[in-house]
Protein backbone atom coordinates (compact mmCIF):
# COMPACT_ATOMS: atom_id res chain seq x y z
CA UNK A 1 0.00 0.00 0.00
CA UNK A 2 1.35 3.43 -0.95
CA UNK A 3 1.97 5.59 2.11
CA UNK A 4 1.66 9.14 0.75
CA UNK A 5 1.99 10.67 4.21
CA UNK A 6 5.34 8.93 4.52
CA UNK A 7 6.61 10.82 1.47
CA UNK A 8 5.39 14.21 2.67
CA UNK A 9 3.13 14.57 -0.37
CA UNK A 10 -0.01 14.81 1.73
CA UNK A 11 0.08 17.91 3.89
CA UNK A 12 -0.82 17.16 7.48
CA UNK A 13 -3.80 19.01 8.94
CA UNK A 14 -1.62 20.84 11.47
CA UNK A 15 0.54 22.14 8.62
CA UNK A 16 -2.24 23.43 6.37
CA UNK A 17 -3.01 26.54 8.41
CA UNK A 18 0.70 27.33 8.78
CA UNK A 19 1.45 27.01 5.07
CA UNK A 20 -1.63 29.08 4.19
CA UNK A 21 -0.34 31.79 6.53
CA UNK A 22 3.11 31.69 4.87
CA UNK A 23 1.52 31.87 1.43
CA UNK A 24 -0.49 34.96 2.41
CA UNK A 25 2.64 36.51 3.88
CA UNK A 26 4.70 36.17 0.70
CA UNK A 27 1.82 37.44 -1.45
CA UNK A 28 1.28 40.52 0.67
CA UNK A 29 4.81 41.30 1.84
CA UNK A 30 7.52 39.65 -0.27
CA UNK A 31 6.34 39.53 -3.88
CA UNK A 32 5.22 43.17 -4.17
CA UNK A 33 8.76 44.37 -3.35
CA UNK A 34 10.71 41.57 -5.05
CA UNK A 35 11.49 43.49 -8.27
CA UNK A 36 12.64 46.54 -6.30
CA UNK A 37 15.06 44.48 -4.20
CA UNK A 38 16.24 42.55 -7.24
CA UNK A 39 17.33 45.86 -8.77
CA UNK A 40 18.97 47.17 -5.59
CA UNK A 41 20.52 43.88 -4.51
CA UNK A 42 19.49 44.62 -0.92
CA UNK A 43 17.62 42.28 1.39
CA UNK A 44 14.02 43.19 2.19
CA UNK A 45 14.70 43.59 5.90
CA UNK A 46 11.11 44.47 6.73
CA UNK A 47 9.87 41.16 5.34
CA UNK A 48 12.80 39.22 6.81
CA UNK A 49 12.11 40.52 10.31
CA UNK A 50 8.44 39.63 9.92
CA UNK A 51 9.45 36.13 8.83
CA UNK A 52 11.55 35.88 12.00
CA UNK A 53 8.60 36.99 14.14
CA UNK A 54 6.45 34.34 12.44
CA UNK A 55 8.98 31.63 13.34
CA UNK A 56 9.93 30.88 9.73
CA UNK A 57 13.70 31.15 10.25
CA UNK A 58 15.33 27.87 11.32
CA UNK A 59 11.91 26.31 11.86
CA UNK A 60 13.39 22.84 12.26
CA UNK A 61 15.65 23.62 15.23
CA UNK A 62 14.92 21.06 17.98
CA UNK A 63 12.47 22.16 20.64
CA UNK A 64 14.79 21.00 23.43
CA UNK A 65 17.24 23.73 22.42
CA UNK A 66 14.61 26.44 22.12
CA UNK A 67 13.63 25.91 18.49
CA UNK A 68 10.23 25.00 17.06
CA UNK A 69 11.12 21.41 16.25
CA UNK A 70 9.37 21.28 12.90
CA UNK A 71 9.99 18.27 10.68
CA UNK A 72 12.07 18.41 7.52
CA UNK A 73 8.83 17.88 5.57
CA UNK A 74 7.09 20.86 7.19
CA UNK A 75 10.22 22.96 6.70
CA UNK A 76 10.21 21.97 3.02
CA UNK A 77 6.63 23.14 2.61
CA UNK A 78 7.63 26.47 4.19
CA UNK A 79 10.67 26.75 1.91
CA UNK A 80 8.49 26.18 -1.15
CA UNK A 81 6.29 29.13 -0.22
CA UNK A 82 9.19 31.45 0.64
CA UNK A 83 10.89 30.70 -2.68
CA UNK A 84 7.60 31.24 -4.47
CA UNK A 85 7.80 34.73 -3.02
CA UNK A 86 11.41 35.43 -4.04
CA UNK A 87 14.36 33.07 -4.51
CA UNK A 88 16.97 35.34 -2.92
CA UNK A 89 14.72 36.09 0.04
CA UNK A 90 13.98 32.39 0.53
CA UNK A 91 17.68 31.54 0.41
CA UNK A 92 18.51 34.16 3.02
CA UNK A 93 15.84 32.73 5.31
CA UNK A 94 17.00 29.16 4.75
CA UNK A 95 20.77 29.56 4.94
CA UNK A 96 20.73 29.86 8.72
CA UNK A 97 19.66 26.20 8.69
CA UNK A 98 22.75 25.36 6.65
CA UNK A 99 25.00 27.44 8.89
CA UNK A 100 23.94 25.73 12.10
CA UNK A 101 23.51 22.20 10.70
CA UNK A 102 27.12 21.03 11.33
CA UNK A 103 26.72 21.90 15.01
CA UNK A 104 23.37 20.13 15.23
CA UNK A 105 24.89 17.06 13.60
CA UNK A 106 28.21 16.82 15.45
CA UNK A 107 28.52 19.61 18.00
CA UNK A 108 28.52 19.56 21.77
CA UNK A 109 25.49 20.39 23.89
CA UNK A 110 27.10 23.70 24.81
CA UNK A 111 27.70 24.57 21.14
CA UNK A 112 24.15 23.69 20.19
CA UNK A 113 22.58 25.79 22.91
CA UNK A 114 24.81 28.77 22.20
CA UNK A 115 24.06 28.70 18.46
CA UNK A 116 20.31 28.33 18.91
CA UNK A 117 20.30 31.20 21.40
CA UNK A 118 22.08 33.43 18.86
CA UNK A 119 19.65 32.55 16.08
CA UNK A 120 16.39 32.71 18.01
CA UNK A 121 16.88 35.64 20.39
CA UNK A 122 15.12 38.85 19.38
CA UNK A 123 18.20 41.06 19.78
CA UNK A 124 19.97 43.42 17.39
CA UNK A 125 23.16 42.02 15.89
CA UNK A 126 26.52 43.13 17.18
CA UNK A 127 27.57 44.43 13.78
CA UNK A 128 26.69 48.16 13.49
CA UNK A 129 26.65 47.87 9.69
CA UNK A 130 23.32 46.03 9.91
CA UNK A 131 21.11 47.92 12.37
CA UNK A 132 18.05 46.37 10.67
CA UNK A 133 18.87 42.93 12.04
CA UNK A 134 16.34 41.53 14.47
CA UNK A 135 17.98 38.15 14.95
CA UNK A 136 21.27 36.33 14.63
CA UNK A 137 22.63 34.88 11.40
CA UNK A 138 24.73 31.83 10.59
CA UNK A 139 26.90 30.95 7.59
CA UNK A 140 28.48 27.77 6.26
CA UNK A 141 32.03 28.42 5.00
CA UNK A 142 33.36 25.61 2.81
CA UNK A 143 34.06 26.94 -0.71
CA UNK A 144 37.37 28.59 -1.61
CA UNK A 145 38.73 30.11 -4.85
CA UNK A 146 40.68 26.90 -5.56
CA UNK A 147 38.52 24.48 -3.59
CA UNK A 148 34.96 24.28 -4.85
CA UNK A 149 34.03 20.79 -6.01
CA UNK A 150 37.48 19.63 -4.84
CA UNK A 151 37.15 20.33 -1.11
CA UNK A 152 40.38 18.45 -0.46
CA UNK A 153 42.28 21.37 -2.03
CA UNK A 154 41.24 23.56 0.93
CA UNK A 155 43.97 26.11 1.73
CA UNK A 156 42.43 27.52 4.91
CA UNK A 157 44.45 26.21 7.83
CA UNK A 158 43.88 25.75 11.55
CA UNK A 159 47.09 25.35 13.54
CA UNK A 160 46.86 24.15 17.12
CA UNK A 161 48.88 26.09 19.65
CA UNK A 162 51.60 24.38 21.67
CA UNK A 163 49.50 24.26 24.82
CA UNK A 164 46.50 22.89 22.90
CA UNK A 165 44.14 25.61 24.14
CA UNK A 166 43.57 27.31 20.78
CA UNK A 167 43.67 26.98 17.03
CA UNK A 168 44.93 29.83 14.81
CA UNK A 169 42.84 30.15 11.67
CA UNK A 170 44.15 31.61 8.39
CA UNK A 171 42.67 31.56 4.92
CA UNK A 172 39.99 32.82 2.59
CA UNK A 173 36.54 31.52 1.72
CA UNK A 174 34.43 32.66 -1.24
CA UNK A 175 30.78 32.61 -2.33
CA UNK A 176 29.62 32.37 1.29
CA UNK A 177 25.90 33.08 1.66
CA UNK A 178 24.92 35.43 4.52
CA UNK A 179 28.59 35.90 5.45
CA UNK A 180 28.29 39.66 5.86
CA UNK A 181 25.41 39.25 8.34
CA UNK A 182 26.77 36.21 10.17
CA UNK A 183 27.23 36.15 13.93
CA UNK A 184 28.87 32.74 13.67
CA UNK A 185 30.13 30.48 10.91
CA UNK A 186 30.84 26.79 10.62
CA UNK A 187 34.21 26.82 8.87
CA UNK A 188 36.05 23.93 7.21
CA UNK A 189 39.83 24.23 7.59
CA UNK A 190 42.76 21.87 7.26
CA UNK A 191 44.85 20.87 10.27
CA UNK A 192 47.38 19.25 7.90
CA UNK A 193 47.21 19.99 4.17
CA UNK A 194 49.32 16.93 3.33
CA UNK A 195 46.40 14.76 4.46
CA UNK A 196 43.97 16.15 1.86
CA UNK A 197 40.36 15.33 2.78
CA UNK A 198 41.49 13.52 5.93
CA UNK A 199 42.93 16.74 7.32
CA UNK A 200 39.72 18.73 6.97
CA UNK A 201 38.19 19.76 10.27
CA UNK A 202 35.04 21.70 11.20
CA UNK A 203 35.14 24.73 13.51
CA UNK A 204 32.47 26.94 15.04
CA UNK A 205 33.81 30.48 14.62
CA UNK A 206 32.42 33.60 16.25
CA UNK A 207 32.25 35.96 13.28
CA UNK A 208 33.00 38.97 15.49
CA UNK A 209 36.43 37.76 16.59
CA UNK A 210 39.48 39.89 15.70
CA UNK A 211 40.91 38.82 12.37
CA UNK A 212 37.59 37.82 10.78
CA UNK A 213 36.65 40.19 7.97
CA UNK A 214 34.35 40.30 4.97
CA UNK A 215 35.89 40.72 1.55
CA UNK A 216 34.22 41.11 -1.81
CA UNK A 217 30.43 41.32 -2.04
CA UNK A 218 29.46 39.53 -5.24
CA UNK A 219 27.26 41.38 -7.75
CA UNK A 220 25.21 38.41 -8.92
CA UNK A 221 23.06 37.68 -11.96
CA UNK A 222 20.19 36.37 -9.83
CA UNK A 223 19.08 35.61 -6.25
CA UNK A 224 20.05 39.21 -5.58
CA UNK A 225 18.36 39.47 -2.18
CA UNK A 226 20.83 36.85 -1.01
CA UNK A 227 24.20 38.27 0.09
CA UNK A 228 27.25 36.37 -1.22
CA UNK A 229 30.69 37.37 0.05
CA UNK A 230 34.31 36.42 0.64
CA UNK A 231 35.40 35.79 4.22
CA UNK A 232 38.99 36.40 5.29
CA UNK A 233 40.64 34.84 8.35
CA UNK A 234 43.90 36.45 9.50
CA UNK A 235 45.47 34.90 12.61
CA UNK A 236 42.07 34.30 14.18
CA UNK A 237 42.47 32.75 17.63
CA UNK A 238 39.63 30.33 18.31
CA UNK A 239 39.37 28.20 21.46
CA UNK A 240 39.87 24.45 21.26
CA UNK A 241 36.24 24.17 22.35
CA UNK A 242 35.29 25.55 18.90
CA UNK A 243 36.13 22.18 17.35
CA UNK A 244 32.96 20.58 15.92
CA UNK A 245 33.21 16.81 16.09
CA UNK A 246 36.78 15.51 15.92
CA UNK A 247 39.88 16.52 13.99
CA UNK A 248 39.75 15.07 10.48
CA UNK A 249 35.95 14.75 10.45
CA UNK A 250 35.31 18.06 8.69
CA UNK A 251 34.67 16.64 5.22
CA UNK A 252 32.27 14.00 6.56
CA UNK A 253 30.35 16.59 8.58
CA UNK A 254 30.23 19.01 5.62
CA UNK A 255 28.86 16.33 3.28
CA UNK A 256 26.27 15.29 5.84
CA UNK A 257 25.27 18.95 6.16
CA UNK A 258 24.79 19.27 2.41
CA UNK A 259 22.89 15.97 2.37
CA UNK A 260 20.36 17.41 4.82
CA UNK A 261 20.26 20.64 2.81
CA UNK A 262 19.07 18.76 -0.25
CA UNK A 263 15.82 18.07 1.56
CA UNK A 264 14.97 21.72 0.94
CA UNK A 265 16.48 22.26 -2.51
CA UNK A 266 13.68 20.41 -4.25
CA UNK A 267 11.07 22.41 -2.35
CA UNK A 268 12.80 25.68 -3.23
CA UNK A 269 12.86 24.75 -6.90
CA UNK A 270 9.15 23.91 -6.83
CA UNK A 271 8.34 27.33 -5.38
CA UNK A 272 10.14 29.13 -8.20
CA UNK A 273 8.60 26.81 -10.81
CA UNK A 274 5.13 27.56 -9.48
CA UNK A 275 5.74 31.28 -9.87
CA UNK A 276 6.93 30.77 -13.45
CA UNK A 277 4.01 28.54 -14.44
CA UNK A 278 1.54 30.96 -12.89
CA UNK A 279 2.87 33.86 -14.97
CA UNK A 280 3.02 31.79 -18.16
CA UNK A 281 -0.48 30.31 -17.75
CA UNK A 282 -2.07 33.70 -17.11
CA UNK A 283 -0.28 35.30 -20.02
CA UNK A 284 -1.29 32.42 -22.33
CA UNK A 285 -4.95 33.13 -21.56
CA UNK A 286 -4.88 36.86 -22.37
CA UNK A 287 -2.40 36.88 -25.27
CA UNK A 288 -4.19 36.22 -28.53
CA UNK A 289 -2.91 35.32 -31.96
CA UNK A 290 -5.03 34.50 -34.99
CA UNK A 291 -8.14 35.31 -32.99
CA UNK A 292 -7.65 32.91 -30.07
CA UNK A 293 -5.70 32.73 -26.81
CA UNK A 294 -2.28 31.20 -27.38
CA UNK A 295 -2.88 28.41 -24.85
CA UNK A 296 -5.29 26.86 -27.36
CA UNK A 297 -2.34 26.23 -29.66
CA UNK A 298 -1.05 22.74 -28.97
CA UNK A 299 2.56 23.93 -28.90
CA UNK A 300 1.79 26.23 -25.97
CA UNK A 301 -0.56 23.90 -24.12
CA UNK A 302 2.06 21.13 -24.25
CA UNK A 303 4.62 23.50 -22.76
CA UNK A 304 2.27 24.30 -19.89
CA UNK A 305 1.59 20.59 -19.41
CA UNK A 306 5.30 19.73 -19.27
CA UNK A 307 5.87 22.53 -16.78
CA UNK A 308 3.18 21.08 -14.50
CA UNK A 309 4.68 17.60 -14.88
CA UNK A 310 8.09 18.94 -13.81
CA UNK A 311 6.56 20.66 -10.78
CA UNK A 312 4.70 17.61 -9.51
CA UNK A 313 7.61 15.25 -10.16
CA UNK A 314 10.06 17.58 -8.43
CA UNK A 315 7.80 17.95 -5.43
CA UNK A 316 7.45 14.18 -5.18
CA UNK A 317 11.18 13.47 -5.15
CA UNK A 318 12.02 16.49 -2.98
CA UNK A 319 9.44 15.63 -0.34
CA UNK A 320 10.57 12.01 -0.34
CA UNK A 321 14.09 13.14 0.54
CA UNK A 322 12.68 15.32 3.34
CA UNK A 323 10.65 12.37 4.66
CA UNK A 324 13.75 10.15 4.57
CA UNK A 325 15.70 12.77 6.54
CA UNK A 326 12.92 12.82 9.14
CA UNK A 327 13.08 9.02 9.33
CA UNK A 328 16.85 9.07 9.76
CA UNK A 329 17.19 6.82 6.74
CA UNK A 330 20.49 6.37 4.89
CA UNK A 331 18.44 6.38 1.69
CA UNK A 332 18.42 10.18 1.98
CA UNK A 333 22.11 10.20 1.07
CA UNK A 334 21.43 8.10 -2.03
CA UNK A 335 18.34 9.96 -3.22
CA UNK A 336 19.62 13.45 -2.34
CA UNK A 337 21.98 13.85 -5.33
CA UNK A 338 19.28 12.52 -7.67
CA UNK A 339 16.77 15.01 -6.29
CA UNK A 340 19.30 17.84 -6.54
CA UNK A 341 20.00 17.09 -10.21
CA UNK A 342 16.43 16.44 -11.24
CA UNK A 343 14.77 19.36 -9.45
CA UNK A 344 17.34 21.97 -10.47
CA UNK A 345 17.37 20.81 -14.09
CA UNK A 346 13.56 20.83 -14.09
CA UNK A 347 13.57 24.33 -12.64
CA UNK A 348 15.71 25.62 -15.49
CA UNK A 349 13.48 23.91 -18.05
CA UNK A 350 10.37 25.47 -16.55
CA UNK A 351 11.67 29.04 -16.35
CA UNK A 352 13.06 28.81 -19.88
CA UNK A 353 9.66 27.68 -21.17
CA UNK A 354 7.96 30.50 -19.25
CA UNK A 355 10.17 33.03 -21.03
CA UNK A 356 9.46 31.31 -24.35
CA UNK A 357 5.69 31.45 -23.83
CA UNK A 358 5.85 35.18 -23.14
CA UNK A 359 8.05 35.64 -26.21
CA UNK A 360 9.72 39.02 -26.46
CA UNK A 361 7.95 40.23 -23.34
CA UNK A 362 9.49 37.37 -21.40
CA UNK A 363 12.91 38.85 -22.06
CA UNK A 364 11.96 42.22 -20.61
CA UNK A 365 12.32 43.26 -16.98
CA UNK A 366 8.75 44.52 -16.99
CA UNK A 367 7.68 40.87 -16.68
CA UNK A 368 8.67 38.62 -13.73
CA UNK A 369 9.78 35.58 -15.74
CA UNK A 370 13.02 37.28 -16.80
CA UNK A 371 14.01 37.50 -13.14
CA UNK A 372 12.96 33.92 -12.46
CA UNK A 373 15.24 32.72 -15.26
CA UNK A 374 18.19 34.60 -13.73
CA UNK A 375 17.38 33.25 -10.28
CA UNK A 376 17.17 29.65 -11.48
CA UNK A 377 20.62 29.08 -12.93
CA UNK A 378 22.56 29.06 -9.65
CA UNK A 379 20.60 26.04 -8.40
CA UNK A 380 22.49 23.82 -10.85
CA UNK A 381 25.78 25.13 -9.44
CA UNK A 382 25.69 25.68 -5.69
CA UNK A 383 25.67 23.03 -2.94
CA UNK A 384 27.53 20.70 -5.28
CA UNK A 385 27.37 21.19 -9.05
CA UNK A 386 25.09 18.88 -10.97
CA UNK A 387 28.14 17.43 -12.69
CA UNK A 388 29.53 16.36 -9.31
CA UNK A 389 26.13 14.98 -8.28
CA UNK A 390 26.07 12.84 -11.41
CA UNK A 391 29.54 11.51 -10.58
CA UNK A 392 28.22 10.49 -7.15
CA UNK A 393 25.13 8.90 -8.68
CA UNK A 394 27.17 7.08 -11.30
CA UNK A 395 29.59 5.71 -8.71
CA UNK A 396 26.62 4.48 -6.70
CA UNK A 397 25.12 2.71 -9.70
CA UNK A 398 28.37 0.87 -10.43
CA UNK A 399 28.77 -0.09 -6.77
CA UNK A 400 25.23 -1.43 -6.68
CA UNK A 401 25.67 -3.58 -9.78
CA UNK A 402 29.32 -4.47 -9.26
CA UNK A 403 30.54 -7.29 -11.48
CA UNK A 404 32.26 -10.00 -9.49
CA UNK A 405 35.67 -10.83 -10.93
Amino acid sequence: MLDLNGTGLVMLEEDKELISMVHDFVLKEVRPRAAEHDRSGELDWESYNKAFEMGLICADLPAEYGGQGMSAVTSAWIREELMYGDAGFGLTCGTNNLGIKPVMLAGTEEQKRWCVEVLTSDKPGRDPRWPQKRSGFAAFALTEPDAGSDAGACRTTAVKTADGSEYILNGRKCFITNACYADFMCVVASIDRSLGYKGLTMFLVDAHLPGVSIGKHEDKMGIRQSATCDVIFEDVHIPASALVGKEGEGFKIAMKTLEHGRASIGAGCVGIMRAALEEAARYAQVRKTMGKPIWKNQGISFKLANMQIDIETSRAIGMKVAALVDAGSREAAELGPIAKCYCTDALNRVVTEAVQILGGYGYMRDYPVEKLMRDAKIFQIFEGTNEVQRMIIGNGVVAKYKVKE
